[in-house]
């Protein structure tokens, strides 16, 4: 069996090919710069040609592609996009059209002509990731699925915070299905709002194989829960510090007991472990964290999670290092031995549940019981 997960964050998308005749530490592997920064680079290189530029596509993550498209408009330069791919940067076009895109049809765009630099946006390139493994003799037809993973505000209606509506749809999914694998659907089942993990099922339309797809955070959280000495605490507080969004969950034997989120660039060291300790204590407010700029908090528990044992809680992401020497002793997760996967295991995990006839091999290699004892060259 063989699964292609894709991890799709601000930086970074990390990939992992899941090789059920492999332990997981044998797995095909790459962190390659993401969507938006591969966009953002191609816009600062047509503001320094001087070219127009048109953005077409679906709806991807938007941040450092969103500011260059912005800066390229500063510089005097005309910038279109047809309305899926400006709301990338956001769902209302008016906003859009203020920074200066200007907003135009199907039929516009097609007549603009062939002297303006055509990007294509989509978080989700499946013939790029198999042009990257090709040359290594790596094929990627006949998988058993996919599974890619991307942050989704939704799209809020105009009277509504998007911050306060993604917390509401995180509410509504813990109070349906108290799992972190309850972010995590198949294509076709994806809640209408969700319009970023939609645009990933257009993405994959020539996809022959099933599809996956999940909220970032909450499977980078799921994936570190792998880490061994994770796995063997009954209750976990766990901190995701991403590029963008910082997120946490507290975990125990019922599921998840609270959760919070926030913009890891709005926060320092201190600014975090004030809202572990307050997660941690069952004290932490929605109003607290949403007052603050960040997204919000729910708590489901408010019985207290000690934070004095071998090590006080566990961190994963990117921007880990934000919490190195941190008073409150954190473990830096390593799930099979490699933090920047975290993602991609917390994908696995979420496919055996979304699509159970795959469980039993992927169960079986999560829990360190997979794999034929062969080296890769013997299989």
């Amino acid at each position: 069996m063989r699964i292609l997960s894709v991890d799709i964050g601000t930086g970074t998308q990390d990939i992992f090919l899941y090789d059920s005749r492999l332990d997981l530490e044998n797995g095909l592997k790459m962190v390659l710069p993401s969507p938006t920064m591969l966009v953002h680079q191609r816009l600062e290189q047509a503001t320094r040609e001087r070219r127009t530029v048109l953005l077409r596509g679906v709806t991807m993550g938007g941040g450092p592609s969103q500011w260059a498209a912005e800066a390229h408009a500063r510089a005097g330069l005309r910038v279109y996009a047809t309305p899926e791919a400006a709301r990338s940067f956001n769902d209302d076009l008016s906003a859009v059209e203020e920074m200066g895109i200007h907003v135009v049809s199907e039929d516009e765009a097609n007549r603009l002509g062939s002297e303006v630099l055509t990007l294509e946006l989509r978080d989700f390139d499946l013939d790029a990731i198999a042009r990257a493994f090709e040359p290594f003799g790596v094929s990627l037809q006949n998988l058993d699925a996919v599974a890619v993973a991307v942050f989704d505000h939704g799209a809020a209606p105009p009277d509504i915070s998007d911050r306060q509506f993604r917390f509401d749809y995180l509410n509504e999914r813990i109070q349906a299905e108290n799992r972190l694998s309850a972010f995590a659907y198949l294509a076709g089942k994806i809640p209408a709002s969700m319009t970023r993990l939609q645009a990933v099922v257009q993405s994959a339309q020539d996809l022959e194989s099933p599809l996956v797809v999940m909220d970032t955070a909450p499977a980078a959280i799921l994936g570190a829960t792998f880490d061994p000495r994770i796995a063997s605490r009954e209750r976990n507080l766990i901190v995701n510090v991403g590029n963008f969004h910082c997120l946490a969950f507290r975990l125990g034997p019922a599921g998840i007991e609270g959760v919070f989120e926030h913009h890891t660039g709005l926060l320092d060291r201190a600014g975090i472990e004030h809202l572990i300790l307050r997660l941690a204590d069952g004290s932490l407010t929605h109003a607290e964290v949403f007052g603050d700029h960040g997204h919000g908090a729910l708590i489901y528990e408010r019985t207290p999670l000690a934070l004095n044992g071998e090590y006080g809680f566990a961190v994963t992401g990117p921007r880990r290092a934000m919490l190195r020497g941190s008073s409150l002793r954190p473990y830096f997760a390593v799930p099979f031995g490699d933090m920047m996967i975290a993602g991609c295991f917390g994908l696995l995990a979420a496919t055996a549940d979304v699509l159970p006839e795959l469980s039993g091999p992927i169960r079986a290699s999560l829990a360190g019981q997979g794999g034929s004892g062969k080296a890769p060259w013997d299989i």
